[in-house]
């Protein structure tokens, strides 16, 4: 066995993993009358052409389970004016159903009726396309219908915190999709 062999230890991989950069957002559904919105950080585009979403969520999660059942769901990127709603969402001791958006200022999707939340940098209705178990989570799989977009400054997840405020361009643009190569460059 060689060195390379030897797993890292778990503390060290959770600590790497911390450092991973990731935009916050809330997830919503509405399903025969049930509404339910989740915190997430892990959302990640999968393809570019159809244009893919994929969402990682704890196992037997109620959105996973509501958004399945409605076939659709809506994606809020949060504004970095929007650490309240992160952590809003997250709560586990939260009302359930519409009362979690009582006071929230939000309206209905025209393509998915979830809430969407005033102010977020972007709004993605989406149509389910799969739903995969995968190691400690389960990851829905989402092709995306419509999509807006407003300047902004994101929230974002990294080193086990919440941090917003104005992203600084360090160099020029990194990945440009060229259509029809099949790379990202």
């Amino acid at each position: 066995m060689t060195s390379l062999d030897v797993p890292v230890p778990t503390v060290e991989r959770r600590r790497a993993v911390r450092h991973l950069a990731a935009a916050v957002a809330v997830v919503t559904v509405r399903h025969k009358g049930a509404v339910h919105g989740t915190t997430v950080s892990s959302l990640t585009t999968v393809s570019h052409e159809p244009l893919l979403l994929g969402v990682c969520l704890r196992p037997g999660s109620v959105f996973a389970d509501l958004a399945c059942a409605a076939t659709r769901f809506t994606v809020n990127v949060l504004d970095s004016d929007q650490a309240h709603l992160a952590r809003w969402f997250a709560d586990r001791l939260r009302p359930k159903g519409a009362e979690q958006f009582d006071r929230l200022g939000c309206h209905e999707d025209p393509y998915t009726k979830a809430p969407r939340l005033d102010g977020a940098l972007a709004h993605f209705s989406c149509r389910v396309s799969g739903r995969t178990p995968i190691g400690d989570h389960e990851v829905l799989l989402a092709h995306v219908l419509r999509a807006t977009a407003r300047g902004g400054a994101p929230l974002l997840s990294f080193a086990g915190q919440i941090c917003g405020g104005p992203l600084r361009v360090v160099s020029g643009q990194l990945d440009t999709y060229h259509e029809g190569e099949g790379d990202v460059r």
